[in-house]
């Protein structure tokens, strides 16, 4: 190994970003997409399989990296987790463990505990913290993006994975967390987004991220309810529209350099997929049917268009650089 090279992987560890664990948000989603289109469509499991163990693997790989990341750089974790917009994406490292179970669920239901169980805990944790950081620390309304919902769709998706591990009142407790702010966090990003700049080519992506509480809060009530009602009904409009919004407004998408926030797109396309084929399994309405084909070939082509990227990225040297 020369001389360069050994200079060059200490430089790519210190420099890799927290952010790298919405990899892992995009592909599960994708992968938990598959597996409710096996359920609902009829669709082959070799789908969700493939992609689950993929997943896993790619989870296992960024987790031990960015551990090794804070046992040796950790003055730079410390700064990822004092940065106004960094700091929400620490809740992408829970969300991830918590999505993972999900996964391990078909296979291994005492894995799947353990990896659920961990998630909750840094999810209650990442919580408390991120909105302590936000009522400690001066921030401009320019610092707010739309990945200030990260930290909030977490407490979302944990009645969700969390049916058959905790009590229902202990999941109605995230779901009350997440339902609340995510409508009081929704106008303060309102704000930004129409009276504030526009935000730069990096943060477009997180656009996306709109859909997510909507749908994401969907799929939690109807997990804790088992009920179709008129509330579950707006939650699931609301994520259709924004997604519609979002396509509508393709063109301010379309010239935008690649960047790793490209995978904002991803988790929110998938949760609002998932919402569709749960809400065709329902009510059998052929528009929901023919959304879902469409939502799933949407989020396939997108997660694959942002892997592939990633990885040109990654061998081009273009990614975990100093900014």
């Amino acid at each position: 190994m020369d001389n360069e090279t050994i200079k060059f992987v200490p430089n790519r560890l210190k420099s890799f970003p927290v952010t790298m664990f919405a990899i892992i948000m995009g592909l599960s989603g994708l992968s938990l997409v598959y597996i409710e289109a096996t359920e609902v469509l009829g669709i082959n499991k070799i789908f969700y399989e493939i992609l689950s163990f993929f997943t896993i693997i790619i989870f296992f790989i960024i987790l031990i990296i960015y551990f090794t990341k804070m046992m040796k750089y950790d003055e730079e974790v410390k700064a990822e987790f004092s940065h106004p917009t960094r700091v929400n994406f620490f809740t992408a490292i829970s969300i991830s463990f918590i999505l993972v179970s999900m996964l391990f669920k078909p296979f291994n239901i005492q894995v799947s505990h353990s990896l659920f169980t961990i998630g909750t805990v840094l999810q209650l944790f990442f919580t408390f913290y991120t909105f302590k950081f936000w009522i400690n620390t001066p921030l401009n309304i320019k610092n707010s993006s739309p990945a200030w919902f990260i930290p909030i769709i977490g407490n979302l998706v944990i009645p969700i994975a969390g049916i058959d591990f905790l009590s229902e009142n202990v999941l109605m407790y995230f779901f009350s967390i997440g339902i609340f702010f995510w409508i009081i966090m929704f106008s303060i990003i309102l704000n930004r987004i129409i009276f504030h700049d526009k935000f730069t080519q990096k943060f477009m992506p997180t656009l996306f991220i709109l859909i997510a509480p909507p749908t994401v809060g969907f799929l939690a009530y109807y997990k804790l309810t088992s009920n179709l009602d008129i509330f579950s009904i707006i939650l699931f409009n609301l994520g259709l529209f924004f997604t519609l919004l979002l396509f509508f407004m393709y063109k301010n998408f379309l010239k935008i350099k690649f960047f790793i926030s490209w995978w904002a797109f991803t988790f929110p396309l998938a949760s609002m997929t998932i919402s569709t084929l749960l809400i065709y399994s329902i009510n059998k309405e052929i528009i929901y049917y023919y959304l879902s084909y469409f939502f799933i070939a949407c989020t396939t082509c997108i997660v694959g268009i942002v892997a592939i990227n990633t990885v040109k990225d990654i061998i081009k040297n273009e990614i975990c650089i100093m900014e």
